[in-house]
């Protein structure tokens, strides 16, 4: 179109070359501070624009490009720097106005040229919708990923079900009542001298390794998993999704715990053994606290389930008379017999001794 056709078109080559420049220079301007790139870069476009303007003239769309300042500042410099992106901004619009008033056809430097004025005008428009385009989708693709990860943030915290209640109505209070569920307590028999042995970061390797399995035989069984303390893991079935079969499943897991340590242990060579306790009846649930809640569950199921765990023998579950009515057509059984449980009094327990022959 013969912009480097004559000397009069020399600036605008100047002009781009200055640019490139300043482009190569932005990795460089980072080392010195996290902005100096971003700031740069606008101080550089404000310039160059402006310079452009004052040759071509208004009408050929270059004060369009100043629109983009509106919204790029906020990503270049994050919310973080609000005054800062603010600044940008009203810098952009007055310069904005002052090349439409300033530099009007009839004052450029370069003789108007209708063919080559509709072009720049065209490819400034569609410079600057692209960039505004891509702007807004980057802000919503931003928003949508938070979204996305304080999702599955949640969703590694709270039950699903729970998830999707707090979601359409964050300001409930989540409490709920099960008239039947169970709950499963595991703990690791003879801890303290072994984490003495282990040392702290091989106690934390040595957890990690458990609660990840036990989680992916929660998830498996169907099987809620509470919260760890310590050494000490604690899940419920039947909540907050009621199922007729809950007990059946905190057993199953329980089964399964129980050889995954088998295994770990002849794996190991580490003299590693849990105890494992669980007890049917009604529970409570629900999400305590505000700041680094939990999905908790509570009453005297919790508590007895608690105890039998306290009660139990290594590599052994040990189960309430309401567990063994619900798993006989399933499970064989070992009587512990009467033992005395705190707030409970006597009470017959049961060992699951494995699955009835089918």
């Amino acid at each position: 179109y013969g912009l480097t056709e004559g000397a009069e078109y020399r600036p605008l080559v100047f002009i781009n070359i200055g640019i490139a420049v300043v482009v190569a220079l932005v990795p460089l301007a980072h080392r010195y501070n996290e902005i100096a790139g971003g700031l740069l870069i606008v101080v550089t476009e404000f310039i160059a624009l402006t310079a452009i303007a004052s040759y071509l003239g208004r009408e050929a769309g270059t004060a369009l490009l100043f629109v983009v300042g509106a919204a790029a500042p906020f990503f270049v410099f994050g919310l973080e720097r609000v005054r800062l992106a603010v600044a940008v901004v009203v810098v952009g619009l007055a310069l904005h106005l002052h090349v439409w008033f300033s530099f009007p056809q009839y004052a450029a430097h370069i003789p108007s040229n209708p063919r080559i004025l509709n072009d720049l005008y065209t490819q400034s428009a569609i410079t600057a919708f692209g960039l505004i385009a891509v702007t807004a989708w980057y802000a919503f693709r931003l928003v949508e990923n938070a979204k996305a990860e304080t999702d599955r943030l949640l969703r590694n915290i709270l039950p699903d079900k729970i998830v999707e209640r707090l979601k359409a109505k964050p300001d409930t209070l989540i409490a709920d009542t099960f008239d039947n569920a169970s709950i499963l307590f595991s703990d690791i028999s003879g801890f303290v001298p072994l984490a003495r042995m282990l040392g702290a970061a091989k106690v934390v390797e040595l957890l990690n390794t458990m609660v990840r399995e036990f989680d992916a035989l929660a998830a498996k069984h169907g099987v809620e998993k509470i919260k760890t303390i310590g050494d000490a893991y604690m899940a419920a079935a039947g909540i907050p999704e009621p199922t007729s079969i809950h007990t059946e499943r905190a057993v199953r897991m329980g089964l399964d715990m129980l050889s995954y340590v088998e295994r770990l242990r002849t794996d190991t060579g580490l003299d590693i053994a849990i105890r494992i306790g669980i007890a049917s009846g009604p529970v409570m649930a629900g999400v305590i606290g505000t700041q680094k809640f939990s999905y908790d569950v509570w009453g005297d199921t919790v508590n007895l389930a608690s105890r039998l765990e306290s009660q139990s023998r290594p590599g052994r579950i040990l189960i309430c008379p309401a567990c063994r009515q619900k798993l006989e057509h399933a499970f064989t059984f070992e009587s512990r017999g009467e033992i005395e449980i705190k707030g409970v009094g006597l009470q017959e327990t049961f060992y699951v001794t494995g699955l009835k022959p089918v």
